[in-house]
């Protein structure tokens, strides 16, 4: 460890934020203080553990910058963290956003799903976060078949089937009353806000004339869907007022480690609950509060009010996100509060030793992949594979892990642009693709770049890395004729021995299994569109513009599978509409 005596000595006390670097110049971790002096000298004296010790371990140097408020410091460590996502900081391990229920405000409204709230513009009619997607689909489709809303994304030319089984009310064809429609969204948000007596009527009169029928088969179904909402209010039911709205956090703390738990109250029901087991740097109250900003910041809603514990600073979460943030003191809020508390601790408890056993499983594979290569550095590795269909119409996937945990954030999907022939050619585009982004915006670049494949992968990508004059290790996952990784191969083409046992190995492979099946869901996720758009996405010289021409022109995926040659050569160049023919031929 450096001794920083005389650098410590100069820095101010006043407000700012602080970025520590590793030896390399990367920064490491980034933190604020209302007191730059104090809060610097901390990590440098006394006896760190965990954590900690392995952050002031790295660091070679630091730099400040002073503000002229906590709230200034604030706004530029979470802008810092943003830019260059340091190691030591806070990582959110669950990659997906929570579901939402979303009524659309249009003439013909409809009901469905989403995830990526922050993209939405009109948020008037986004009901969550549901705990989970299944309950978020099977409340979707319950409304859905009760309520006849609009079905379709665009309007149809001709009715549906939707409407010949009274789940729609032919808008595409018929006039409907605006006062049918209004009744039908008003009854919705009833029901989405958390009464249920109205949905419940419906379906009880629905099981009566199912019953009366002998229609038995659907009568059961109705009363398990009426059992369903029944269960699901009785687990959110926790006795508020009906017009709560807020979001409640508290947090435990041992050893090290971090407990979060999220509860999300809405109209006095609880909707769901998030919790997470972090390893901390031992500022805990900064610490959970850089969590609840990154939280809200992927999750996209902010709600109207947030309650926290009393350690957390209120004034400082209000000013950022321009919300009421409160530390109730008595009564039902402050038991509920006190509940969160004593889950957050109950999961720690539970989870304590598996988290720590896996964080040093973790450390000490590092270390050993940092010996068995040699180089000064092994936290985050990228790693390559392609898919493609019957040796054309590639694509490519990346993934990226740190300390052997995998940042989804950082994924990235490639549609390959050139008339890729082969895995190396697509993998040369990928490659290349990526680290001249690296290199023109100034991005994180990984301490090692792994490859499923051999001498072969490993030359194609070696003579990319050079000539973009990166230096950056490589090693290549071989797989044996039973297409399971038999050894590594490294960039100078030697075979490194390594215990197949051991987490290391275990933790590599991983990383090879994870890019195989990102790289094959996305080629699989576009051809399984099934929409013309999607599938002129896969093929190569065709952009935006020749994308909608196409689909001006055929109008349908049928049509244009129906089509000649020489008919997509109305629109495409010879070259390209043989590969667009050829391609819809293995559709």
């Amino acid at each position: 460890m450096k001794d920083f005596k005389e650098k410590l000595s100069l820095v101010p006390s006043k407000p700012g934020s602080y970025q520590m670097k590793n030896k390399d110049g990367i920064i490491i971790y980034v933190g604020k203080a209302k007191n730059l002096k104090n809060r610097l000298k901390s990590y440098f004296t006394g006896n760190a553990t965990g954590k900690t010790r392995m952050l002031v371990e790295d660091i070679d140097d630091f730099e400040y910058i002073v503000t002229s408020s906590e709230l200034e410091s604030l706004i530029l460590e979470i802008t810092l963290i943003k830019k260059y996502n340091p190691k030591y900081n806070i990582l959110l391990k669950d990659d997906k956003s929570y579901p939402y229920i979303e009524l659309t405000n249009e003439k013909y409204p409809k009901l469905k799903v989403v995830r990526n709230v922050k993209r939405k513009k009109n948020k008037n009619h986004l009901y969550g976060p549901y705990p989970n997607v299944y309950a978020a689909r099977s409340t979707v489709n319950l409304l859905n078949r009760l309520y006849p809303l609009r079905k379709c994304e665009t309007l149809g030319k001709d009715l549906c089937l939707y409407y010949h089984i009274h789940e729609c009310l032919g808008y595409c064809k018929k006039e409907v009353d605006p006062k049918t429609i209004k009744e039908m969204t008003k009854e919705i948000i009833t029901f989405l806000k958390g009464d249920s007596s109205i949905v419940v009527k419906k379906l009880e009169k629905e099981m009566e004339e199912a019953s009366k029928n002998l229609n038995y088969e659907k009568a059961l179904e109705l009363k398990n869907n009426l059992d369903n909402i029944k269960i699901t209010l009785k687990k959110q039911k926790i006795d508020l007022n009906k017009g709560y709205n807020f979001d409640l956090i508290h947090f435990y703390n041992d050893n090290n480690y971090l407990s979060i738990q999220i509860f999300f109250i809405r109209d006095g029901l609880l909707f769901g609950r998030h919790s997470d087991i972090i390893s901390t740097l031992g500022n805990i109250k900064e610490e959970v509060e850089e969590y609840i900003i990154k939280f809200y910041d992927k999750h996209g809603i902010i709600p109207s009010k947030l309650l926290v514990p009393k350690e957390i600073d209120k004034d400082l979460l209000s000013e950022y996100f321009n919300i009421k943030v409160e530390t109730p003191i008595r009564g039902k809020l402050k038991n509920l509060l006190d509940l969160a508390k004593e889950n957050a601790k109950e999961k720690l408890d539970l989870e304590e030793e598996t988290v720590k056993k896996n964080d040093e499983e973790r450390m000490k594979a590092v270390k050993e992949l940092k010996e068995l290569l040699n180089i000064p550095n092994a936290s985050r590795i990228e790693s390559f594979d392609n898919s493609h269909l019957f040796g054309t119409f590639y694509v490519g996937g990346m993934v990226v892990y740190e300390d052997f945990l995998p940042l989804k954030d950082e994924y990235r999907k490639f549609k390959i642009t050139t008339d890729a022939k082969d895995d190396l050619s697509a993998m040369k585009e990928v490659v290349y693709r990526r680290y001249y982004k690296v290199l023109m915006e100034d991005l994180r670049r990984p301490d090692l770049i792994v490859l499923d494949g051999g001498k072969t992968q490993i030359k194609v990508v070696k003579e990319i890395i050079d000539d973009l004059k990166l230096n950056i290790p490589i090693i290549g996952l071989v797989k044996d004729d039973k297409h399971r990784t038999s050894h590594i191969m490294n960039e100078n083409y030697e075979v490194l021995q390594l215990d197949k046992n051991t987490h290391l190995f275990l933790f590599l492979t991983r990383i090879q299994d994870e890019v195989h099946r990102y790289a094959i869901t996305y080629h699989r996720n576009l051809k399984s569109k099934g929409t013309l758009s999607s599938v002129l996405e896969l093929v190569p010289n065709i952009g935006e513009k020749r994308r909608k021409k196409l689909i001006r022109t055929f109008g349908s995926l049928k049509k244009l599978k129906e089509a000649s040659i020489e008919d997509l050569q109305t629109v495409l160049d010879e070259k390209t509409a043989q590969n667009l023919f050829n391609y819809l031929k293995e559709l």
